[in-house]
């Protein structure tokens, strides 16, 4: 007697039971800003504005109208870039918060932002030069993704400011798995790793102390209730389906036999 297509069947009730499962989820746990009405006007609170950390690699170019006036006050490394020009040297904010400038010397730099360093750098400047321009560029502002997002990683910022939206962007979204009332943001301030929740289903994220990003900040999202259920029920299928096919095929036999 053949009774392969009892254990097709099995498994094949098995499998859509399993997926069933883990594809249960309400629109609640995955729409965000959850409340917005249609022409609702929401006025963020947020003032974010960045900030230099220790161990950040800073770009400061310093320019006049007499070019060689304001050589001396920009390094370079002695080689030629790709494009035939002199490569520069950035500066790194010590462990003391400071850089240290040519001429002027060490400056603390730590806790300021960018235009707030330019003020100070143009007030140590004006006894050696007329009228500096000095640019400023965070070199090493990126976010890492992790969890459950479709391209998890660490990303760069090319601007001054990202929020999370756009660093979630940069990943692809959450998966449908993705916990969005409960996404952690982890920051370092300076040696000290300070951990942060928001909640991307209430239109309340806008106003997040996170929802602004600093460098080197890490999102992890975690997995939802389906994602877990799905991961225990994958583990436990194949043996479910292996146990149940003995038990009908053993069945089947006794039947058999006894007939």
């Amino acid at each position: 007697m053949k009774l392969p297509h009892y254990s097709k069947i099995l498994r094949f009730f098995v499998i859509v039971i399993v997926f069933s499962l883990a594809s249960c989820a309400s629109q609640r746990d995955v729409v965000y800003f959850q409340g917005i009405g249609d022409y609702e006007t929401k006025i963020t609170e947020n003032s974010h504005e960045q900030t230099f950390k220790v161990d950040d690699l800073i770009e400061i170019h310093v320019s006049t109208l007499d070019p060689e006036a304001s050589l001396p006050f920009n390094l370079y490394s002695g080689v030629q870039d790709a494009g035939g020009r002199p490569e520069k040297i950035d500066y790194i904010v010590s462990k003391d918060g400071f850089i240290d400038f040519p001429v002027i010397g060490s400056v603390k730099v730590v806790g300021l932002s960018p235009q707030e360093t330019k003020v100070i750098l143009r007030e140590k400047l004006t006894p050696y030069l007329k009228d500096p321009i000095i640019n400023i560029r965070l070199k090493n502002f990126t976010v890492t993704i992790l969890g459950e997002v479709k391209s998890p990683g660490t990303y760069p910022v090319n601007g001054e400011q990202i929020t999370i939206l756009e660093a979630l962007g940069l990943a692809n979204d959450l998966t449908i798995k993705g916990k969005r009332e409960n996404v952690m943001v982890i920051r370092d301030f300076n040696g000290t790793k300070v951990y942060h929740r928001i909640d991307l289903t209430n239109k309340e994220a806008l106003n997040s102390p996170v929802y602004y990003l600093t460098q080197n900040d890490v999102i992890y999202v975690e997995p939802n209730r389906s994602a877990v259920t799905s991961s225990a029920l994958d583990n436990r299928a194949s043996i479910w389906v292996s146990v149940a096919s003995v038990l009908i095929t053993s069945t089947v036999l006794l039947i058999t036999r006894a007939n």
